[in-house]
């Protein structure tokens, strides 16, 4: 049977159009929306109130890659307690950008608390969550004030679990009106994009500019927030933030997260990405980071680390040693990137493979920059390593671990550092 070449289409996608925001600290600008990349966030799970705490994972976290990072400003012994979180960022050198989470009393807590108003890069504010009845409108109006006086940016945050009970009341009204009134499903779709665009031109009506606005509408089903971002995207032109909103835990959350976000950002939707995973109990909280960098990388739309190519392996390879060697190169990766980023422009596009047996080892190791194929269960010794396509040598012995992390070395010093660029 013949394919017809010209019948398959590319893996391609075209990217919604959504207004730029700028969000900065010092010299570090991270653009959300326009033509940028889409943008990786996370936020803190300390007590904003003990500020040793909270600078440290703030740092974790951006040295994990979260271009973004939001902390809870919950009471007054959080929000005195930000610019000091700020302050010892400074004398780290981390210059991410902070985002205050506010729910409640944020109108109070930016009023009273200017220090903290100013120190923040950018406020969240849940519509749902800043006052009921006749307080609503006042005491939003008072966050979008503290916004333009400080010239931030604000992201309103629609929760359903935490809905605006009037709005939804009065979908709820509209819709008992119909002929034919919409599912209950449907209505709570209608009010949380209702939610989220009514308050943005409420922000903007208060001053707050197109470009200054952020939208999300988090709910914590795949289908509902695929719903619900689909019709979101067709309906305003600001950027928007995707996640659900309690992803859950361990792989079921990333399972969730990955199957979500991926038919979003295949259509082109969304701007910037948090993965909301409940971590294991002293688990590494810049786990979010990584399966949201990892979502983006796998789909092609940015790279951030060299990708470790390793099979799942057989019966043909029972020892281990590839699992632990993979293991080991995915973690010395990791950990060089911070400062490989900064001095091996390009390496994050490396592709290493580590492989088990002789079935696929070499063809994989070929295609890869860099890749080893390791002995499987009755195989000969020995450990061939391609580079760029060739073999280069052949491994053996006890330290085939360690000889191949220095191989990888090598070849990032050579093919990515300044002496591999031309003379000018």
């Amino acid at each position: 049977m013949l394919i017809d070449l010209n019948e398959i289409s590319s893996g391609s996608l075209t990217r919604r159009l959504a207004r730029s925001v700028t969000i900065r600290y010092q010299d570090q600008v991270v653009q959300v929306g326009g033509d940028a990349p889409v943008v990786v966030q996370s936020m803190t799970n300390t007590d904003t109130a003990d500020v040793i705490a909270t600078a440290i994972q703030v740092k974790e976290l951006a040295r994990a890659g979260s271009e973004l990072v939001r902390i809870t400003v919950n009471n007054e012994a959080a929000a005195a307690s930000v610019p000091e979180i700020r302050a010892q960022l400074d004398k780290m050198g981390v210059q991410v950008p902070l985002v205050g989470d506010f729910h409640y009393n944020g109108h109070r807590l930016l009023t009273d608390f200017p220090a903290c108003a100013e120190a923040l890069s950018k406020y969240r504010i849940n519509p749902g969550n800043v006052g009921q009845g006749a307080k609503r409108d006042t005491q939003f109006a008072q966050m979008i004030e503290m916004a333009c006086r400080y010239d931030k940016p604000v992201r309103i945050g629609v929760n359903w679990g935490s809905l605006d009970q009037a709005l939804l009341a009065r979908i709820m009204d509209e819709n008992a009106q119909r002929s034919v009134p919409l599912s209950a499903q449907t209505v709570m779709y209608s009010a949380l994009i209702t939610s989220a665009i009514e308050s943005a031109h409420q922000a903007e009506s208060l001053g707050l500019g197109r470009d200054r606005i952020i939208l999300s509408c988090k709910v914590s089903g795949v289908q509902d927030l695929i719903a619900v971002y689909r019709q979101l995207a067709k309906s305003c032109d600001y950027p928007l933030h995707l996640g659900l909103t309690e992803a859950g835990l361990g792989s079921k959350g990333i399972v969730a997260s990955t199957a979500a976000l991926s038919v979003l950002l295949q259509e082109g939707i969304g701007d910037t990405i948090r993965i909301s995973l409940t971590p294991e109990p002293g688990g590494d909280r810049c786990k979010e980071v990584y399966v949201g960098q990892e979502i983006l990388q796998t789909m092609g739309l940015r790279k951030f680390m060299p990708m470790v190519i390793a099979c799942p392996g057989c019966g043909r390879t029972t020892s281990t040693v590839f699992q632990e060697l993979a293991d080991d190169i995915q973690s010395f990766l990791r950990e060089q990137m911070p400062q490989w980023k900064l001095s091996f422009p390009g390496v994050e596009a490396m592709n290493v493979a580590v492989m088990g047996c002789i079935v696929n080892g070499p063809g994989e190791s070929k295609h890869a920059h860099i890749g080893i194929s390791l002995p499987g269960t009755g195989e000969s010794p020995a450990a061939p390593v391609f580079i760029d396509g060739v073999k280069a040598m052949t491994l053996r012995g006890e330290n085939i671990a360690q000889e191949f992390q220095k191989i990888v070395l090598d070849y990032v010093q050579t093919r990515y550092g300044q002496a591999a660029l031309p003379k000018v």
